[in-house]
């Protein structure tokens, strides 16, 4: 079985979380930050062929009343373009809350702020990722 990718998208950073070969549980995996690596893909061809991705689930931004914003149009636009270049199935996915999430799960175990602020996009795509898996289990 193929693993599943997901992106957690930000303006500066990215987080970026694997599943296991079951499709069963997420695992953070980094977070490139785009100012430091602006060519982030080549980064995303890494770790797509290191981990056999066979999907990329990619959070969506939408806002509490279930519209779209501009960040999740800019989402459907990078879905498009990870289609393009991986040939392989990108989903959206929603990611509502789940940096709020991160956060909470990250002060509950005590990591420090600075920490916190360097591993929350890795985290929230954990979050989005094992949502994920676990709604497609269901069905």
């Amino acid at each position: 079985m193929e693993r599943i990718l997901a992106l957690d998208l930000g303006d500066r950073r990215i987080g970026i979380a694997v599943s296991d070969l079951l499709g069963l549980t997420a695992q953070g995996l980094e977070v490139i930050d785009k100012k430091q690596t602006p060519d982030w893909l080549h980064r995303l061809d890494t770790l797509i062929q290191q981990y056999e991705v066979g999907k990329i689930v990619i959070g969506y931004p939408r806002n509490m009343n279930g519209s779209v914003g501009s960040k999740g149009e800019a989402s459907k636009k990078v879905a498009e373009m990870l289609k393009e270049r991986y040939a392989l199935p990108v989903d959206l996915w929603d990611e509502r809350l789940s940096t709020a999430a991160a956060q909470r799960s990250l002060i509950k175990a005590d990591v420090s702020r600075k920490k916190r602020k360097q591993v929350v996009d890795q985290v929230a795509a954990s979050w989005i990722l094992q949502g994920y898996l676990d709604a497609n289990r269901r069905t």
